[in-house]
């Protein structure tokens, strides 16, 4: 598992492997988070760190008591992997 730190003023979930950073950046409303992008450069792909930062965006939405609107494709395909989550769904 990869170190995820919450970029709050900036919307983002981020983490550094090898040197390259990967984000999930997110749109926040007042009742519900759109998540927009996950970015993972090519480098440091197929290790699962974009799902543990879309699980982190999730973590982070459910604790706060928001919904999620999985824009990204990658997010919302994680999502449909992942039933336990399906009560996010807005």
């Amino acid at each position: 598992m990869t170190s995820i730190r919450h970029d709050a003023a900036h919307h983002r979930f981020t983490t550094e492997v090898d040197g390259h950073a990967a984000y999930v950046e997110y749109v926040p409303g007042t009742s519900a988070i759109a998540i927009t992008h996950t970015i993972v450069p090519p480098a440091i792909g197929g290790r699962g760190i974009a799902g543990e930062l879309v699980r982190a965006a999730l973590l982070h939405a459910r604790n706060e008591g928001l919904r999620v609107d999985p824009q990204c494709s990658y997010a919302d395909a994680w999502m449909r992997k992942h039933p336990e989550f399906d009560a996010l769904r807005a």
